[in-house]
């Protein structure tokens, strides 16, 4: 098993487009690293360098403690699956699982208990003698995932793989992944652009823009304190709220002004005077779906209350999406289903000051969380 080390890369085409700038990530040895960010954010092409099918253009990659730069990508000891699974359409499941074993001369033998052992794990036992068109997307998945465990690799490289299935076979093959990573013990590095998968799949997710990494950490320190705003928006599903202030002080300490409404800012959130720089000047508020509540039933005591104009109303079962128009600024909210809304009318909301995050309008940098 081994870790993986990104010390300053650079990946720069020869158009002198830079798709990944002075990149610096530790993958820990038996992590579940999840790459993620928008279409061009440089994800996929991180992948690939590891993989080596792209040239590092500057910096240094360490799979376990040796240096590949320039070592090539059957000899790094990893195994990749692909968006489009990438199977040879003439050979059977068996015959596609053993072929990069019998590239190595592998024993026939071995070969063949490695690969009914996958196919155990997978649930592909029944299928090894049929030919790829005739399985579904996410048996197809499967056979995938099968021929890169048989190799035994001490890095797993997946690259959006379950981009091409529908959302219910995705659900379920994202714990099949999740689990097929407890059973093996390696080091896994997958990169999508689904947040969703990010957050319940990966033991740290790196959060990527335009090159450049973002954040790196837990997805619960990701969701609860996020480092800037695009790290605020990505995360979470609907994203977060973010409401353009103007931070004042009172006698107590500390508000956000917006629409003519003063929202405190709790003493925990501001101590030190940590907002002393931002007194009078423009910032901006950001507050989940989930912490703007039906101030009737709000158990928490520091709540605001504001005015909102609901424009939708989307039914999820036991809660609502509640979409509002606040002033010129949209939110949404969370809310429990019993709560009455109807587009249109409006609508008194509670804002847990408890759970506010506040940005540098100028740097999108987190002040407080």
């Amino acid at each position: 098993m081994a870790g993986i080390s990104l010390r300053h890369i650079d990946k720069i085409y020869e158009n002198r487009v830079t798709a990944v700038s002075d990149l610096n990530l530790e993958i820990r040895d038996h992590e579940f690293m999840v790459l993620v960010g928008p279409s061009g954010c440089g994800k996929s092409t991180t992948l690939r360098m590891i993989a080596g099918l792209e040239e590092i253009s500057g910096g240094e990659l360490y799979i376990g403690d040796r240096l590949v730069n320039h070592v090539a990508p059957r000899d790094r000891d990893i195994a990749m699956v692909f968006q489009n699974y990438a199977l040879y359409p003439h050979m059977t499941v068996y015959k596609n699982m053993a072929f990069g074993l019998r590239l190595r001369r592998t024993d026939k033998q071995v070969i063949d208990r490695k690969i009914r052992d996958a196919a155990k794990v997978l649930g592909i036992e029944e299928y090894l003698d049929r030919k790829p068109k005739a399985l579904s997307g996410g048996q197809r998945q499967r056979v995938a995932l099968g021929r890169a465990m048989v190799r035994d690799p001490s890095v797993f490289l997946l690259d959006e793989p379950l981009s091409n299935l529908d959302a219910k076979l995705r659900t379920s093959m994202r714990s099949e992944i999740s689990k097929l990573h407890s059973r093996l013990g390696t080091t896994f590095v997958y990169v999508t652009h689904d947040q969703t998968e990010a957050m319940t799949m990966g033991d740290r997710i790196c959060v990527m823009k335009d090159g450049l990494i973002q954040q790196v950490d837990t997805p619960q320190r990701l969701y609860d304190a996020p480092c800037n705003l695009f790290v605020a928006g990505f995360i979470g599903s609907p994203q977060m709220n973010f409401i353009p202030v103007k931070i004042g002080r009172t006698a107590d300490g500390y508000d956000a002004g917006a629409n003519g409404v003063k929202i405190p800012i709790p003493p925990s959130k501001a101590e030190k005077g940590r907002l002393d720089a931002y007194i009078g000047k423009e910032a901006v508020l950001g507050i989940r779906p989930e912490h703007l509540c039906d101030p009737q039933g709000s158990g928490s005591s520091n709540t605001c209350r504001i005015r909102v104009r609901t424009e939708l109303c989307e039914l999820m079962g036991s809660e609502i999406n509640l979409y509002a128009a606040f002033g010129e600024e949209k939110l949404v909210a969370r809310l429990p289903a019993r709560v009455p809304a109807r587009a249109g009318e409006e609508l008194e909301l509670g804002i847990d000051c408890e759970k506010l995050h506040l940005f540098d309008s100028e740097t999108g940098h987190a002040i407080f969380h």
